[in-house]
């Protein structure tokens, strides 16, 4: 029996990108807190060529330097990347998902600290849509 390899990559198709995608996240999306992140996500009904989409956004308010942003953004996408594997999508009936990580704390984080928030924020999507199909 063959064991069905995994793959931990994160594409192009993954990222969420358009000013009309990104305005209706932000506008019609369901948020919650999983500190140090702010998740916003959103549900499609209509089969888009990824399943889910990211959007990973550092205020400059919050942090001034572009260095650490950057290094905040890229802690924020590995740690996406290696944990994506936690949603689990056969379970569902929803055909897409967008999804916004914003950092909400005024100094840098470590890799843990945002790993940690990260799972959390992960199985809580996973949690509440899986409510919101039983509810309906």
């Amino acid at each position: 029996m063959k064991k069905i390899e995994e793959r931990f990559t994160l594409t192009k198709k993954e990222r969420l990108t358009g000013t009309i995608k990104i305005d209706t996240l932000f506008k019609e999306g369901i948020s919650f807190i999983s500190f140090p992140l702010r998740v916003i996500y959103l549900v499609y009904e209509q089969r888009r060529e990824s399943m889910c989409s990211i959007l990973v956004s550092v205020p400059k308010k919050r942090i001034k330097k572009a260095s650490q942003r950057n290094r905040i953004k890229r802690l924020i996408r590995e740690s996406y990347r290696l944990n994506k594997t936690m949603m689990d999508y056969e379970a569902s009936d929803y055909k897409s998902l967008d999804i916004a990580f914003i950092y909400v704390k005024d100094d840098v984080s470590d890799y843990p600290t945002i790993q940690k928030a990260m799972q959390k924020a992960l199985s809580e999507i996973t949690d509440r849509i899986k409510k919101t199909e039983q509810g309906e």
